[in-house]
């Protein structure tokens, strides 16, 4: 599993015209799922991104977690973190995991993270201000 994490001032999911989520400061995960992952890797991906320090404390360091912070979570499915360019321009999905397999995988992850979220396999519109700008690719 993979994960795209942004530290934020504030993000939102809109689906077919109206919003379906919304934080204030904390982190908006993307989640992508590959073929073959399983619970092991949804658990540890949830664990590292609940203990990832990437707020400042009273010195400036980035030195606290989300929870430490008093962030808030939102997580959106993003097949595409599984992309394969090397070959063309057209993107391969292939390493992706089909819908049936990553979504339970993902909404594991949020479930664990007491995140919001996006609607799994709906087209969205996420909005987001990227507070630092802070933004890591978590694997698991």
């Amino acid at each position: 599993m993979r994960a795209l994490v942004q530290r934020v001032s504030r993000a939102a999911v809109e689906a077919g015209g109206r919003e379906v989520a919304s934080i204030g400061p904390g982190l908006l995960v993307l989640v992508g799922v590959r073929d073959g992952d399983g619970e092991a890797q949804a658990d540890r991906l949830a664990r590292k991104l609940l203990a990832l320090r990437l707020f400042e404390d009273a010195d400036g360091r980035m030195n606290l977690s989300v929870g430490e912070a008093g962030g808030e979570l939102l997580c959106v499915s993003q097949f595409t973190l599984y992309g394969d360019t090397r070959k063309g321009n057209r993107p391969s999905f292939l390493e992706a995991a089909p819908p049936e397999a990553a979504e339970p995988l993902y909404e594991r992850v949020r479930e664990a993270l007491g995140a919001q979220g996006g609607l799994f396999g709906r087209r969205m519109a996420v909005s987001l201000v990227n507070d630092g700008p802070v933004t890591l690719l978590v694997e698991a």
